[in-house]
């Protein structure tokens, strides 16, 4: 099982509660948080939150203050979306409204597919199913994508999967 560390956990624990609030249409976590939350062993550097549009559009009104108004996001070339990265104690996290990707053959809505709750000391945290994780993350084509989802799918084969992860005791 993976450790989430307390600086995921307090961003989490923060942003979580809103967005089930705030947001109208599904949402998810996606990247390097969500592949951690289902069990894989990588390092987490923000936070990735896949939503709509107007949902994006809700969350940067809601949180303009602590909106990092210079960051731009790699590979701009590839991705697009109604994008904004906020500050927030522990990890900064990157809202994706309608994110869409062009692989070469024009652009294409990044679908999270099929959601799980990843509960964590309480809060239910939605993420794609690892399938899709999987998928998701090839599609984008990276290596440090190509790498987690390689992590993924060491973890689908393996026969015990445990969806749920908590901080260490002492550590949230």
């Amino acid at each position: 099982m993976s450790h989430v560390t307390p600086a995921l956990y307090a961003t989490l624990a923060e942003i979580v509660p809103e967005l089930h609030v705030h947001c109208v249409e599904p949402w998810c976590v996606i990247g390097s948080a969500a592949a951690l939350l289902v069990g894989a062993s990588v390092s987490v550097a923000d936070v990735d939150v896949l939503a709509s549009r107007a949902d994006a559009e809700r969350l940067m009104a809601l949180w303009a203050d602590r909106r990092e108004a210079t960051h731009e996001p790699a590979d701009g070339h590839r991705f697009r979306s109604y994008f904004a990265r906020f500050r927030f104690p522990g990890l900064p996290v990157e809202v994706m409204g309608g994110l869409e990707l062009d692989q070469g053959d024009g652009w294409k809505p990044v679908v999270a597919g099929k959601l799980s709750l990843a509960g964590l000391n309480g809060l239910a945290v939605p993420v794609p199913s690892i399938e899709d994780q999987i998928r998701i993350l090839e599609s984008f084509g990276r290596e440090k994508d190509l790498a987690r989802a390689k992590t993924l799918r060491a973890l689908s084969a393996s026969p015990l999967r445990i969806l749920t992860s908590s901080p260490r005791r002492g550590e949230a």
